[in-house]
């Protein structure tokens, strides 16, 4: 289980639950818009699933470089955004933290890279996202989750059911 603050959700399946949680912590995760995507090596070839999943939910994806690489690579159609550093960059060319500030982002998947790299890039990044309110998810499985979430916010099943209900359907399904 990934900690999602002092909130839970519950429902008969874990997307649908998970999108419950995220919406009473941070507000509801985007069912449309731009997704921007920064990923550590390790992780890089178990998104290509999920971020493939959210193009074709028609999401705008930006990516970092060498994310931007890897999903390019696997036919994922992205756009390449600057890192806060590091790189060499236009005079008055945008950052995704400018970005992300201006209100161009609408959700951030960003897996921190451990005990090397640029995690101060990382840093900022996840703190912009908090700041503009947007969801921010750190790990695969979290991602993973958020897109059932959003499925099932496009097909409409994320409601209300009362604790009562909840607890009777579960105790019908362990007597069948």
């Amino acid at each position: 289980m990934k900690s999602t603050g002092e909130v839970m959700g519950i429902d008969d399946d874990f997307g649908t639950a998970f999108a419950k949680s995220q919406a009473a912590a941070y507000g509801p995760l985007p069912t449309s818009g731009v997704v921007f995507v920064s990923l550590a090596n390790k992780d890089k070839r178990s998104m290509i699933f999920p971020v493939k999943r959210l193009a074709d939910l028609g999401f705008h994806v930006m990516a970092t470089v060498g994310t931007a690489d890897v999903l390019r690579r696997n036919g994922i159609p992205c756009e390449q955004v600057y890192k806060v550093s590091g790189e060499d960059r236009p005079e008055g060319a945008l950052d995704i933290v400018d970005r992300i500030r201006a209100g161009d982002v609408d959700m951030v998947i960003n897996t921190p890279w451990g005990n090397s790299g640029p995690r101060v890039d990382g840093y900022e990044i996840r703190s912009a996202a908090v700041a503009a309110n947007i969801p921010c998810v750190t790990t695969v499985q979290g991602a993973s989750a958020a897109i059932q979430g959003i499925e099932a916010a496009l097909r409409g099943d994320i409601g209300v059911s009362s604790i009562q209900r909840l607890q009777a359907r579960l105790r019908d399904s362990v007597a069948q």
